[in-house]
């Protein structure tokens, strides 16, 4: 956890009273004492500190809170077939540490009917985990949402809706001739578009659904000739999309 998140109501108090994981966290992981300055951040705003007032087994108290600073902003959308519920689980943690700011978790071909039973589809189940990746990312912006059944019109009517401006691809191994992905910004400018990937389930996308996809304006996106599971897939996504740096530590030299 390298960030405390707190509530709107809580940022907004002169002091933060915390129980549960995160006076845990605080006590046990961070082993802080009266006076230690952490970093917190306000659900959907600002990031800076807090110091601890005080601490005991039943909770933590924070004081001296100072939001005044921008956290990572969201960089991506997400178009996913439902997975697996196990592998959903995993995602969810990861989906908002990565910076994606909208998930729409659609039905495909080979999405079996009962994923869409499972608890984690549930914002009770998945809104912590989304909490927990925001923590280890050090964002506040909190992931939105929307569970899409139908794939046809969802594509046809609701991405122009949802994202009107957005640079669009769709993930497929194993395609045709190959040109590089553009690089997107991590940390983009307020009110620039943000690009949109579509990843398929684990048998991959149809080519119905491809051909849908790409009528609507989604661009083949391919990481190479190797089919990927889903939480691999929007890793390598993610990584592909917004490029690679090289921290590069000058020559030293004799010279005073």
């Amino acid at each position: 956890m390298n960030l405390i998140l707190l509530e709107e109501g809580e940022a907004a108090s002169r002091e933060a009273a915390l129980d549960g994981r995160r006076a845990q966290h605080i006590r046990e992981v961070l082993r802080a004492r009266p006076g230690d300055v952490l970093r917190v951040g306000a659900v959907g705003g600002p990031v800076g500190t807090a110091r601890v007032v005080s601490l005991d087994a039943a909770g933590v108290v924070l004081g001296d809170l100072r939001l005044d600073a921008a956290p990572p902003a969201p960089w991506f959308d997400l178009v996913l077939a439902v997975p697996r519920p196990k592998v959903l689980h995993r995602l969810w943690a990861p989906l908002a540490s990565l910076g994606v700011r909208r998930i729409a978790l659609v039905n495909a071909a080979k999405v079996e009917r009962f994923y869409f039973d499972t608890h984690w589809l549930d914002p009770a189940a998945y809104a912590p985990l989304l909490r927990e990746g925001l923590e280890q990312a050090g964002a506040t912006a909190v992931p939105e949402v929307s569970l899409h059944r139908a794939f046809r019109p969802f594509v046809e009517d609701d991405v122009p809706r949802l994202f009107p401006d957005a640079p669009k691809f769709v993930a497929h191994p194993r395609l045709g001739p190959q040109a590089p992905a553009p690089a997107f910004s991590t940390n983009p400018p307020p009110g620039s578009p943000l690009p949109l990937v579509a990843v398929g389930p684990e048998g991959g996308w149809t080519d119905f659904e491809l051909g849908l996809l790409q009528k609507a304006g989604f661009i083949p996106l391919t990481l190479g000739v190797r089919p990927l599971r889903t939480d691999v897939a929007c890793a390598a996504v993610a990584g592909a999309l917004g490029g690679a740096s090289v921290s590069i530590t000058p020559e030293r030299t004799n010279e005073p």
